[in-house]
Formats: C-alpha cells, sequence, structure tokens
C-alpha cells in the first residue's frame, strides 16, 4: 500500500499541471496555437509540504515536453506525460517515490470570440502510464472536461476556468481513501508591464481527493513570463497554499517554444 501523504502530493502536482496553462500558471486561457502550428513546454516544478513533523518533498518534469499541435485556427491537441520524484522525511526516515506518472491527451476548442472576450471548452483523458503500486498514477484511465474564459484589454488579460475530474482507480486502497469526482475552480490576470514582460497572478480551489478531509486545496500564485523572441519564453513563479490540504510552497519555471 503506497503511502498516502506521498500520494496526496504526487495529487497536487498532477492535477495542478494538467491542463497545461500559460505556465507558471495553473489557469488556462482559451488562445491556440494556430493551424499547422505547434508548441513544447519544458517545465519544473518543485513543491516543500510540512504537517504534523511530515515534510514532503515533490519535483514533476516532463519526460518529453509538454506538445500541443493546432488542428486548425481553434482546436489544439495537447500531449504530456510528467516524470515525479517524491520524498517524505518522518521521524528521521525518508521514503522518496520516482518514475513515470500518467499520461495526459486533450482537446481545446475556441468555440467564441468578439470584443476582446472568449470561450472554450477542453475535456482531457489520462492514461494509467504510472505505477500505481508506487502512488504513481491510478491504474485505471480518468477523464477530465475544463470550461475556459478569457477576457482581453490590454494591457491585461483575464482568465477563468471551472473544471471536472473523474478518477477511477485499479487498487482497492484507493479506490476506498479516494474521492472519485473532483472539481477545480481558479481565475488568473496578467499585464505587461513593459515591452514581452508580463506578470501574472493566480487564485485558485480544487476539491479534496482525501476522503478523511472536506477542507479543499486552495493556492494563491504570482509570477512573470518574459518574451526573449516572439517564438520563445521563459518564465517563474511561486505558488502558496492557502491552507493545510495545498502544498506549503511550490516554486515553478519554464521555457515555452512555439514552432
Amino acid at each position: 500500500m503506497r503511502n498516502a501523504s506521498v500520494a496526496l502530493m504526487l495529487f497536487i502536482l498532477i492535477f495542478s499541471s494538467r491542463s497545461f496553462a500559460a505556465h507558471p500558471l495553473i489557469t488556462d486561457d482559451t488562445g491556440t496555437q494556430g493551424k499547422g502550428k505547434m508548441q513544447f513546454e519544458f517545465i519544473g516544478e518543485y513543491g516543500m509540504d510540512t504537517e504534523n513533523g511530515v515534510t514532503e518533498k515533490g519535483y514533476e518534469a516532463p519526460t518529453i515536453p509538454a506538445f500541443s499541435y493546432g488542428i486548425s485556427d481553434s482546436i489544439d491537441i495537447v500531449f504530456g506525460i510528467p516524470y515525479v520524484s517524491a520524498s517524505t522525511e518522518d521521524a528521521g526516515q525518508t521514503t522518496v517515490v520516482r518514475g513515470i506518472s500518467d499520461a495526459s491527451i486533450e482537446l481545446k476548442k475556441r468555440f467564441y470570440e468578439k470584443d476582446g472576450l472568449s470561450f472554450a471548452v477542453k475535456p482531457g483523458i489520462g492514461f494509467p502510464t504510472g505505477n500505481e503500486e508506487k502512488g504513481l498514477g491510478n491504474g485505471k484511465s480518468s477523464y477530465s472536461a475544463f470550461f475556459i474564459a478569457t477576457k482581453e484589454a490590454e494591457p491585461w488579460a483575464f482568465h477563468f476556468n471551472v473544471g471536472y475530474v473523474r478518477n477511477e482507480y485499479k487498487l482497492e486502497a484507493d479506490e476506498e481513501a479516494n474521492r472519485k469526482n473532483l472539481w477545480h475552480v481558479s481565475f488568473a490576470s496578467q499585464v505587461e508591464v513593459v515591452k514581452d514582460l508580463n506578470l501574472v497572478a493566480n487564485i485558485g480551489m480544487e476539491r479534496n481527493p482525501d476522503k478523511t478531509s472536506n477542507s479543499n486545496p486552495a493556492f494563491v500564485l504570482g509570477g512573470f513570463i518574459y518574451s526573449i523572441t516572439h517564438n520563445l519564453d521563459v518564465d517563474m513563479g511561486i505558488k502558496a497554499g492557502l491552507n493545510k490540504p495545498e502544498t506549503d510552497l511550490t516554486f515553478l519555471a519554464g521555457i515555452v517554444w512555439r514552432l
């Protein structure tokens, strides 16, 4: 049976990155790549959490870059498969879990755009590529659906997400310990303070997967995105937990390359 605290931290890391937003934001926007264009995201996240004398640390990075491709001007397909490393330190003992987690494929469809306001939907499927015995995956497929809204009013942009995730579990212990039906709600804003430099902020909450807790993880995030060229961005951010179920502190960094 996998360690419950490690499993929860892995969930927080994986859930927060699943929608492949404009890193370091958790909240996605309605933007798409354009027909025939593609984007690679090289991202990494490192989280730390301490509760009741137990320290948890987790690192996540894609084994291959998160990949987006424009099927049409308003439709993207997005693929990702993360590598996760999580450790738990308790009473001088350290438990480490490393490996590939569950892969995901999502389809983003922007269906409305007028006067700076746009809406999109983003359904997705998670595949059981992670080892559920080690706590790196569910052992069964998962499903998600997100509604995305963006309002642009230069130099500002505002984004809103509400989403649903359905998890199935292969192990009986996971089935008994975790909720299957989860929700996510978040809001983000960004502003271009000088040419090519955007400051970003994000706040959100998700349904706690732990059946023993009715306190839902909530976060606040701040950071920046800098465009080195039209096709190359770098970003950094810090995400802080607003309550105990959320990871105390997460550092985020990434490089985005568009072709």
